[in-house]
């Protein structure tokens, strides 16, 4: 896959609703927020940074990070699904990608941290994948794997 075709792209008055139609597999629905809470949130929170994934043409992906410092002095990683439709080609895993690469641009990134349930393989591989490392930080249900920059 081409790094071109897949695209982050600030949530919008054009743009939302599409975001808020997409689904995961039914396998990850009780690992993730619906979109539309997420939304919701960014809309009280101004410190989410709300994007649709874009691949081609179409929108098939959201996610959303925080820009300001929380905890383990890391900047979080608070959304990121890939519409069961175009899930296993590699989308998910470019847009983190492009999404680390934004998030290393905020004042003093030394750490990005990303928050999920143990038994979320997926999210598990592709987070490995891509660096991040399980330091044994658990919070509430979930574990927080941290990525270095």
């Amino acid at each position: 896959m081409d790094n071109n075709t897949v695209q982050l792209v600030e949530l919008n008055k054009e743009n939302w609703y599409d975001c808020c139609t997409l689904e995961v597999s039914e396998n990850q629905v009780n690992h993730i927020e619906p979109n539309a809470v997420s939304i919701a949130q960014s809309k009280f929170e101004p410190s989410l940074k709300p994007y649709a994934i874009q691949y081609e043409d179409k929108f098939v992906g959201f996610l959303m990070f925080n820009t300001t410092l929380e905890e383990l002095d890391g900047y979080w990683i608070y959304r990121i699904m890939v519409d069961k439709n175009y899930q296993q080609k590699g989308i998910g895993k470019k847009a983190t990608k492009l999404m680390i690469d934004e998030m290393s641009k905020l004042p003093n990134c030394k750490k990005i941290v990303v928050g999920y349930h143990p038994e979320n393989i997926g999210a598990h591989q592709l987070y490995a994948s891509l660096g991040f490392i399980d330091n044994g930080d658990r919070f509430g249900k979930e574990m927080a794997v941290v990525l270095n920059i």
